[in-house]
């Protein structure tokens, strides 16, 4: 090994776990695109950041909370539209390329693991880029609903906002009585972004596919999820069923810190760097490693 490469930094400790193991499933969250520019929800302990997003059940009984809902939208989805894969995207497609993936499960709405060139993908909690209509199902681009809804509201522009993650942004003392909804133009029904809100299931056949990949790998690396939500952990809690090693990259608390194997505390983009300039734990690398 080169004289230069620190063997017991956060990237060797990756990439032992990675010789050991070459078949892998991948599940990553929020961590993998902050690097993007795309805020995430929690802190290091995996406390709340912000105000949870709208409920799924407010959103389809309340017209305030869909008002609300969409001109927080129409301030923040531009940013998300902009984000570029960062080195964590770029990595991971490149595991794949090299037959190392089975299968990728993320979290994230963004759709930067397919820009990325990862093809094997299952998005979990859906699309941002796509909305729903939820009385007959048409599916419409994102991009021609913002248009739609800059053009109902061209005075929210002007507001001043703090852009959260997936789209979101503060307009918490905005008056929203006079702010325009669209609503589908095939049936007149409520239209929401096709994406998995809270307090909303995960459709079965993403689930069911997800569970078939673990059969199928030697580990499951977590990369950026602190995993408080179920419908992430309920992969690692079966991939510990099976016996599966499991390591997560991650800064901070994960709900899975007890089951891990090995546990890498470096930010996803800046490790995934190194990881493909192929010099393992050199420097550039910050974070701990720790082995179970």
């Amino acid at each position: 090994m080169n004289a230069n490469v620190d063997d017991s930094g956060p990237a060797a400790a990756l990439s032992a776990f990675l010789r050991q193991h070459p078949k892998l499933l991948l599940l990553t969250g929020a961590g993998c695109s902050t690097e993007s520019g795309i805020p995430d929800y929690r802190d290091v302990d995996g406390a709340w950041k912000r105000p949870q997003p709208v409920q799924f059940q407010d959103f389809m009984r309340s017209e305030h909370a869909r008002r609300r809902y969409w001109a927080r939208s129409m301030l923040g989805y531009p940013l998300m539209a902009a984000a570029q894969p960062n080195a964590a995207h770029r990595w991971l497609a490149d595991l794949e390329r090299q037959g190392r993936v089975e299968l990728l499960i993320t979290q994230n709405v963004d759709g930067l693991h397919q820009q990325a060139g990862q093809r094997a993908v299952v998005d979990l909690h859906g699309r941002i880029a796509q909305v729903l209509c939820t009385a007959c199902g048409v599916r419409l681009s994102r991009d021609l609903l913002q248009t739609r809804v800059e053009s109902l509201n061209p005075w929210i522009r002007e507001l001043g906002a703090a852009i959260g993650p997936d789209g979101d942004a503060d307009i918490e003392h905005v008056s929203l009585e006079s702010f325009r909804v669209p609503a589908c133009d095939v049936c007149g029904g409520i239209l929401k972004p096709d994406v998995v809100f809270f307090g909303e299931n995960v459709p079965r056949q993403r689930v069911e596919r997800s569970m078939a990949a673990l059969e199928q790998v030697d580990a499951l690396l977590v990369m950026g999820s602190s995993l408080k939500l179920f419908s992430g952990y309920r992969f690692c809690r079966e991939a510990k069923r099976l016996g599966l090693p499991m390591a997560a990259v991650n800064l901070g608390r994960t709900r899975i810190d007890d089951m891990l194997d090995v546990k890498v505390e470096a930010p996803c983009g800046e490790l995934c760097a190194t990881m493909l300039s192929g010099v393992y734990g050199a420097g550039g690398s910050s974070g701990d490693y720790c082995a179970a």
